[in-house]
């Protein structure tokens, strides 16, 4: 391999055409544009206009087979993100992969035993992963800045969606085109962030509410209590029907306290930790004397840009990723798990019963109103990846 990696981008949507342009403009250092796919042949029209020169396909193995590629980026309707994968990586293909890893576990899992024995690069478009403010928080969890963890709670509900969006694809918000609603299509990144900085829950208890505020099949309202190994607990508040909405992310341990909203960064640390001041201290209603910080990170986020950037430097010079495929899996788990003890009105521990899940999830494709060539498409998961 040379000092470019040529990669091909399977769908040229909302996301794929944004990354076209931005690496046919030389937006990413050494990655080169070589060619671009999409089911739909209209989508020529603006390949003609945006990245004049560059092959257009219609059919992805068929870009594979004829182009001298390198690697493979992915960005189309979810369901399809693990097989398209395993089929790059058959073919020696680096890839990357945009949000979520996929609709289901078992399928991810197969995604991902094909990346380990292929041996290439595999990432994952996690770009909030890029936010200095969400890397400084990870930072300090991990250090044990803020202590033994008790408690982190996420109120995200700035995914406001009118109905005329719900309606711009007969795909999406349905069961056979996307599965599932705002978890799925929105909380993507939410979720690994969640995982990412405070861990992988043990169980999850949850209701999700479908199409409450909209005309829709699948989930528009979230709320989920998790619990944790060491007795700490989180809760995860979503959906795409309240205007003005929220975006507040707290962690809370025993050393102090984190907040994140409207693009700050708060940190109270205590000078003793709540558990040894609640056994030591001889006052009923005293606190102990906590210092106040508000924590301004360094460095820009880089978004989509700087992931790719990122997966270039690992195929060419082995540097470390900062969002692997692999751990895509970790926050669709989460969502899986969300929607399983909604379905079944009960709690779900971590790993989930992959099998459940996706008899469930076959349950309501079969039922989903999207157009009836998805719904044939997709109604054999299990032998389908």
């Amino acid at each position: 391999m040379n000092n470019q990696v040529k990669i091909g981008i399977i769908g040229i949507g909302n996301m794929g055409s944004v990354h076209a342009k931005n690496i046919y403009n030389n937006e990413v250092e050494n990655m080169q544009l070589g060619a671009v796919c999409d089911i739909e042949p209209t989508k020529q029209a603006w390949v003609d206009e945006n990245v004049k020169g560059i092959p257009f396909y219609q059919d992805y193995k068929e870009m594979i087979e004829n182009e001298n590629l390198d690697a493979i980026l992915i960005a189309v309707p979810h369901y399809f993100h693990p097989e398209m994968a395993i089929y790059g990586f058959s073919k020696g293909l680096h890839v990357i992969s945009e949000k979520p890893a996929g609709v289901y576990t078992k399928q991810v899992e197969a995604m991902n035993e094909a990346a380990k024995k292929s041996g290439k690069v595999f990432g994952i478009m996690y770009n909030q992963r890029t936010n200095p403010m969400y890397q400084k928080a990870r930072e300090l969890v991990k250090s044990g800045a803020l202590g033994e963890l008790k408690r982190c709670i996420w109120i995200i509900t700035d995914w406001y969606r009118t109905q005329s969006y719900y309606d711009s694809g007969t795909w999406r918000a349905t069961w056979a085109g996307e599965g599932g609603g705002v978890l799925i299509n929105q909380c993507p990144h939410n979720l690994d962030l969640w995982q990412w900085i405070f861990g992988m829950p043990t169980r999850i208890r949850a209701t999700c509410q479908m199409g409450k505020w909209h005309d829709i099949e699948v989930e528009d309202e979230v709320t989920a209590y998790a619990e944790y190994a060491n007795g700490s607990i989180a809760t995860f508040i979503t959906t795409t029907g309240e205007t003005p909405g929220t975006n507040r992310l707290e962690i809370t341990g025993d050393k102090g306290k984190l907040v994140i909203e409207d693009g700050k960064m708060h940190l109270w640390q205590l000078k003793v930790p709540e558990r040894e001041w609640c056994v030591t201290c001889e006052e009923g209603f005293k606190t102990p004397e906590k210092v106040y910080t508000e924590i301004k990170p360094e460095g820009v986020e880089t978004g989509h840009n700087g992931i790719l950037r990122n997966f270039v430097k690992a195929i060419l010079q082995g540097e470390k990723l900062l969002a692997p495929g692999y751990e895509g899996i970790n926050g669709l788990t989460i969502s899986n798990a969300i929607h399983l003890s909604s379905f079944t009105n009960d709690w779900v521990e971590l790993p989930i019963d992959k099998e459940l899940y996706l008899e469930k999830l076959n349950e309501l494709i079969k039922t989903s109103k999207t157009k009836d060539n998805v719904v044939a498409r997709l109604q054999n998961l299990e032998g389908t990846y």
